[in-house]
């Protein structure tokens, strides 16, 4: 018990000390993650690490300026994430998806809620691109599903399900699926919660599917939401895959 008391401390205080920093070092960022969802949703979960989230042209600034505080840095992975690392604690710095989807832009800052984190000021990431994020995240090792309808439950009266409907257009069917799942875990708190209209709206785009004459090209879209399993489709199945890659 002590030992997890220590724990706790300690992870407070690097929190504390990371958005000082964060604050101090004068870039503009978002928190995200476990922190994002108990903003959300009042769950709180035990975590070593900062989900941040800021523009591809800004966390080389963030990385620089911890770098110069004595904190070793990992540039991970170009496409979409940074690391920042003190002890067994350490901060994501994330400015893209790992499918070049869900890219940080302008409109983020903008849409941020403002808010308080270790009584300090900080802007998290709004709940519209959190749930666009996660709407991705359906692989065997973590699906974020519950976290999307734990959000909806406790925000979504207050969700611009306009501008969610704008962030997942293209891929509208992850949406609709997801609102069903809603309707299902549920179902006394569905129709207060979800608009009917944006539920029609998917509906209807789903009948529209079987009016149409199928691709020409065998498409998977699998590795959009699971990197993994869906291999075997693109490597022996012979379809192509939907997964956008920059390097």
């Amino acid at each position: 018990m002590n030992e997890n008391k220590n724990h706790q401390e300690s992870s407070s205080d690097f929190f504390k000390e990371a958005i000082t920093l964060l604050n101090q070092s004068g870039v503009p960022y978002m928190l995200g993650g476990a922190f994002a969802m108990f903003n959300y949703t009042g769950i709180f979960r035990d975590t070593k690490d900062l989900d941040i989230f800021c523009k591809s042209s800004e966390y080389t600034a963030i990385l620089k300026y911890f770098s110069e505080q004595g904190f070793r840095i990992e540039h991970t992975d170009v496409r979409w994430l940074a690391k920042i690392f003190k002890g067994d604690f350490f901060i994501d710095i994330i400015f893209d998806s790992v499918n070049h989807i869900c890219t940080v832009d302008d409109t983020w800052y903008e849409r941020s809620a403002h808010g308080v984190f270790m009584d300090l000021p900080v802007r998290f990431i709004p709940a519209e691109e959190l749930i666009w994020c996660k709407l991705y995240v359906q692989n065997r090792e973590r699906n974020d599903s519950a976290d999307i309808n734990h959000t909806i439950l406790k925000h979504g009266k207050q969700l611009d399900w306009n501008h969610l409907l704008f962030r997942m257009d293209a891929h509208w069917h992850l949406l609709l699926g997801q609102l069903l799942s809603f309707q299902f875990v549920y179902p006394a708190d569905y129709a207060d919660t979800i608009p009917k209209w944006l539920f029609m709206t998917l509906l209807k785009r789903a009948e529209e599917q079987y009016d149409l004459p199928p691709p020409v090209e065998r498409v998977c879209r699998g590795p959009l939401i699971d990197q993994t399993q869906y291999q075997v489709d693109i490597r022996e199945w012979n379809f192509k895959s939907y997964t956008i890659k920059t390097v």
